[in-house]
């Protein structure tokens, strides 16, 4: 079964600079810090990308908050298969669930697109559903947060 989340990104700029920003470390960093997780770090080693996130879960509802604990930690993985396209995987590392997809960047006319297109699972008999329901927002506000930090890191270059 799972949830789909699928979600554009659009920047006026070219592909090669949308590529630039997510390669740089500090742009990530801001990304994290204007989420306000916990706590989080980035590495990035050629074309991967890893990104490690503690959320806290005090806006979990009560039934989802006993499976996840008072922190999710959320471990995002992109391996950059060329300089556009992305395998991307986000695990909560311990919990049965994940997501997987890909990342993709698009340009037309100076704008680019970035495209992200996951199939989310948490198998988690009669929750897990609802449990994916609420990842999906999670992971699309910070995608919201994303954007608004890339077209402001984009203004500045």
């Amino acid at each position: 079964m799972g949830t789909r989340l699928t979600k554009e990104l659009t920047y006026d700029a070219t592909a090669e600079q949308v590529a630039a920003m997510l390669d740089d470390q500090a742009f990530r960093e801001e990304v994290l810090q204007r989420q306000k997780v916990l706590r989080g770090s980035v590495s990035i080693e050629g074309d991967h990308v890893t990104v490690e996130q503690v959320r806290s879960a005090d806006d979990i509802p009560s039934f989802a908050r006993k499976f996840v604990g008072d922190e999710i930690l959320i471990v995002q993985t992109e391996d950059w298969t060329s300089p556009t396209t992305a395998d991307v995987r986000l695990t909560i590392p311990g919990k049965p669930g994940e997501a997987v997809g890909t990342m993709e960047l698009v340009e037309s006319g100076g704008t680019t697109t970035e495209s992200v297109d996951l199939d989310l699972t948490v198998k988690i008999p009669l929750v897990g559903g609802k449990i994916e329901q609420l990842i999906v927002g999670i992971f699309s506000a910070a995608l919201d947060v994303e954007q608004k930090v890339g077209r402001e890191y984009l203004a500045r270059s």
